[in-house]
């Protein structure tokens, strides 16, 4: 019987109930045994990576099932010739109700509204609405997908940007970004990170956003070169809504925290109560696939082709 490894206790039971061995791993305390049978291994949700280590001492493991989106993280750890999927849809409608939330918070003033609440202040003012603005979507994939649509309802125009252009869907590739900067009154940056999207966001793409634009990062905190945004914030030329950050978690003498115009909030995009629902279905159908033989969705890393 084939053996898996879950984070939490109904995945295991779900998993018994298709016909898997399962043991409950949740990143800490004891290490189950027997670990040289598990051969699909779920990782423990936002735990460090350094708990795949385990991965090591698994002789048949077959697959490493993530369940975030971004698996960059993970790669270090992955033994050869093991498959990596990750988990592709399942925090689209959480992140994509943040990525909305940080732009209507920042554009309609709602960090203001908190402290002047705190003081009893009165703060009448005038704050630009979403509707009539251009939204640029930066990684436009499962996730970005989702915040548009939830854009969409706010009378906004949204401009589609992914690594290969898809001129049937209304995609513009990368190679067009910074002619659409110039353009954009919000930019959402939801890109996986990659070698390629280290630093994307850096003062050359900073300098070309709008004068007072809304740089949103849903993304990894890496894509963004860090001191370049606070250089950008403290001159007044962007705004910023980050979800994440390099380094995070954000120390507490860090500039980043007291830099005009930035709402930060600690990583929680994905952490709603509609990811373990979504996560469960993503586990008990890669389970059944495992099981049955059949190709796995979400695979990123194939085990079965050679690395070079």
């Amino acid at each position: 019987m084939a053996r898996v490894w879950v984070p939490y206790e109904d995945f295991a039971v779900d998993a018994e109930a298709i016909g898997i061995a399962a043991d409950v791993f949740t990143g800490m305390g004891d290490v189950p045994e027997p670990v040289s049978e598990v051969e699909f291994l779920v990782v423990p949700y936002m735990k460090p990576p350094e708990v795949l280590s385990v991965a090591t001492r698994m002789p048949v493991l077959q697959v490493i099932q993530t369940l975030t989106a971004g698996y960059d993280n993970i790669l270090p750890y992955l033994p050869r010739g093991v498959t990596l999927c990750n988990a592709r849809g399942v925090h689209d409608a959480s992140t994509a109700e943040l990525a909305l939330t940080l732009i209507l918070s920042s554009l309609r003033g709602i960090p203001d509204f908190v402290v002047a609440q705190q003081a009893r202040e009165w703060g009448y003012a005038e704050y630009p609405a979403l509707a009539d603005k251009t939204v640029l979507i930066v990684g436009y994939g499962s996730i970005g997908s989702a915040i548009e649509k939830r854009l969409l309802p706010f009378e906004c125009d949204v401009v589609r940007v992914a690594r290969r252009p898809r001129p049937a869907d209304g995609v513009r590739g990368i190679d067009e970004l910074s002619g659409l900067l110039p353009r954009a009154d919000v930019v959402v940056v939801v890109t996986p990170l990659t070698a390629e999207t280290q630093h994307l966001v850096d003062s050359d793409f900073l300098g070309r956003m709008k004068r007072g634009a809304l740089l949103v990062n849903v993304a990894r905190g890496g894509v963004v070169d860090t001191d370049a945004l606070v250089e950008a914030l403290n001159d007044r030329h962007v705004r910023a809504a980050v979800d994440v950050t390099d380094p995070e978690p954000l120390p507490p003498e860090h500039p980043l925290w007291h830099a005009p115009g930035v709402l930060i909030s600690p990583h929680v995009g994905g952490f709603t109560s509609a990811f373990l629902p979504r996560a469960k279905r993503l586990v008990h159908e890669q389970l059944v696939r495992f099981l049955d033989g059949r190709h796995l969705e979400n695979v990123v890393v194939d085990g079965a082709t050679p690395t070079p």
